[in-house]
């Protein structure tokens, strides 16, 4: 008889694996509708371009003009983000807007504290987003501060602290003299 402790470890492990796939699903068909925007955005361009050429061409021949309605506005759907929704991949030029409101404010708390490097505890988070200090807020603001380190918004010390990740291509601070792993003041 297998143990219950194992059923629910391969039933975690199966939903796990649930949300990887639909996690990698979501990321295609988020890049596909991006390529799908730009082509949308290109032709609306595309033909408004079209009609201006053609409105200023008829002017300048000296034949008659003929007005040329204005193209329908670019209808551009603004992406808000909203509670429960999924964490997008951290990528260059992106801001925290992209992000759902808790997520936001996790990752403005933790940009916004000092800046000493060591990083912040769940508990800390949990208090600093003025959450009751009990064991289900606290994991609840430590899962979705792990989702922002999976995704690239956070990074983790080997200790657990929380900090705002590094810009890409940026160089940590080098360890002070004289302190553990640094130079001494020999001379």
């Amino acid at each position: 008889m297998a143990s219950v402790m194992g059923l629910l470890e391969e039933r975690e492990a199966a939903a796990r694996v649930r949300v990887e796939e639909l996690q990698a699903e979501a990321d295609r068909v988020l890049a596909e509708l991006g390529v799908a925007e730009a082509l949308w955005e290109r032709r609306v361009i595309a033909r408004a371009e079209l009609a201006e050429a053609l409105a200023a061409g008829g002017a300048e021949a000296g034949g008659p003009v003929q007005k040329v309605q204005d193209p329908a506005p670019a209808v551009t759907v603004a992406r808000v983000p909203v509670a429960g929704s999924i964490v997008p991949r951290c990528e260059e030029g992106m801001t925290v807007e992209a992000l759902a409101p808790d997520y936001r404010r996790i990752v403005s708390l933790l940009e916004s504290g000092p800046g000493d490097g060591e990083g912040v505890l769940a508990k800390e988070l949990a208090a600093g987003l003025g959450l009751e200090l009990v064991p289900a807020k606290i994991e609840g603001v430590r899962s979705k501060a792990k989702r922002l380190v999976e995704r690239g918004w956070l990074a983790v010390s080997p200790s657990g602290r929380f900090m705002p990740r590094r810009p890409i291509g940026a160089v940590p601070a080098p360890a002070r003299a004289g302190g553990p792993g640094g130079r001494g003041g020999g001379s």
